[in-house]
């Protein structure tokens, strides 16, 4: 069983995750608007992977005799001034996620859950992944010259991300 004060932070945590989603919704939607589908396509594949984050900790809550609780999700951003300004926002994101990750199993660790731990070592993991991948995007983005050329080239490779869900 769930101990209330993990719970209750796991719960926060379905919100922050979902709040994800729906922010990486608008930037997609902000990218569609100007028709880089690729960057998009990246976006798109952010929005399935923060709502399979939320379903990971809910499934968790649910499998230890828990109750999973929504609350309401904050409006994101919906304008942005460059495709870099939005990757440094989702690399702030990130990190801002990274250290709700690290309170989490700071708090599985005071309640001696070892199976939070051990849920929440994929989490420390992904989050790696997560900054990695957004800063490597924002320094190609202060790399390239600018021009309508190279953002063309970077949309074409975004556009070959895909989703695996980590929850298969």
């Amino acid at each position: 069983m769930i101990k209330e004060s993990l719970q209750t932070s796991i719960n926060g945590q379905i919100n922050a995750e979902l709040y994800s989603a729906y922010l990486y919704a608008s930037m997609e939607q902000y990218f569609a608007s100007l028709k880089l589908k690729g960057f998009a396509n990246w976006m798109h594949v952010q929005v399935q992977e923060e709502s399979a984050h939320a379903i990971r900790f809910a499934n968790y809550i649910n499998d230890n005799s828990g109750r999973v609780i929504f609350t309401a999700i904050d409006a994101p951003p919906v304008e942005w001034d460059s495709p870099l300004q939005v990757f440094e926002e989702v690399y702030k994101h990130e990190q801002k996620v990274t250290s709700l990750i690290n309170g989490l199993v700071q708090i599985a660790r005071q309640e001696n859950d070892d199976g939070g731990l051990k849920m929440l070592e994929w989490f420390v993991k992904e989050q790696v992944e997560e900054e990695e991948n957004a800063e490597e995007i924002v320094n190609m983005l202060k790399t390239m010259d600018g021009t309508e050329e190279a953002l063309a080239s970077m949309d074409r490779k975004l556009a070959g991300r895909v989703f695996v869900d980590p929850n298969a």
